[in-house]
């Protein structure tokens, strides 16, 4: 069978919403609950090898032991996984303020490839750790009104047992549009995002960026800096064995067909 699915992941693909939109998000929804915290870019780019926003905060107040004050000391003592949930749904206000200002653009050769893919009849879905609530607001102001009709389905992570890394989001992905994994293509960012779309048994490419730069990527087929553009060449950093100026899908038919 050809080609018929593109599997798309969203944070450090689709858009840098990390240092873009989470980072500084989650920075204001700490200040919003009274914490004296401030994540920098080289502390994030760590906690991001913790799968999930609220894991994030979990495993920030377990390894770093941030001061917390008496009121959300109380807090967090009776109430920790609601106390988190409370500062994840102020970091998703934040996130969406963000977006809503367009504060959060697409990454380059992303609105080209989805136009190409959508209009060749080729199927798109988004495939995310993200939470429908987290997602919802990058539909409606990163894709847009004329990208958005390509989207067919978004799987997200409240709707797994297991997050990425796990193969369980690109599995159900598979499942609901009834297509064999070999037949799909992944678009990726992470090490963590291309070791869940292999485990599937779903082919990967890896575009990479400023947090991921140093991840190791043996699931992958191939990784470039960017999709790029006709015109703005991609660095390819791991070869497929073939060159290429930018992510078309002929490209991504070579990629997948090397099964």
């Amino acid at each position: 069978m050809p080609l018929g699915v593109l599997l798309f992941d969203v944070d450090g693909t689709l858009a840098d919403t990390e240092p873009e939109g989470h980072l500084p998000a989650y920075n204001k929804a700490f200040r919003d609950h009274g914490l004296d915290w401030r994540w920098t870019r080289s502390l994030y780019r760590k906690l991001l090898l913790i799968s999930g926003g609220r894991e994030r905060i979990d495993h920030y107040l377990d390894a770093y032991d941030p001061a917390l004050g008496e009121a959300n000391d109380d807090s967090v003592r009776s109430d920790r996984q609601g106390w988190i949930d409370e500062i994840h749904r102020s970091k998703t206000r934040h996130f969406r303020d963000r977006l809503q200002k367009g504060q959060v653009p697409l990454r380059p050769g992303v609105a080209r490839l989805i136009r190409e893919a959508g209009d060749a009849g080729l199927r798109i879905a988004i495939v995310t750790n993200a939470s429908r609530a987290t997602l919802e607001p990058f539909l409606a102001y990163a894709i847009g009104d004329e990208l958005l009709p390509y989207i067919e389905r978004t799987i997200c992570s409240d709707e797994v047992a297991h997050k990425k890394p796990a193969p369980d989001l690109y599995r159900t992905a598979c499942e609901r549009m009834s297509i064999a994994p070999a037949d799909c293509i992944a678009i990726e960012d992470s090490n963590a995002g291309a070791t869940a779309a292999h485990a599937a048994g779903v082919p990967a490419l890896v575009t990479i960026n400023a947090d991921t730069r140093d991840h190791p990527f043996e699931a992958a087929r191939a990784v470039v800096d960017s999709l790029g553009e006709p015109g703005a060449p991609v660095t390819i950093l791991q070869s497929p064995g073939f060159d290429f100026d930018y992510v078309d899908l002929d490209v991504l038919r070579r990629l997948n067909a090397m099964g």
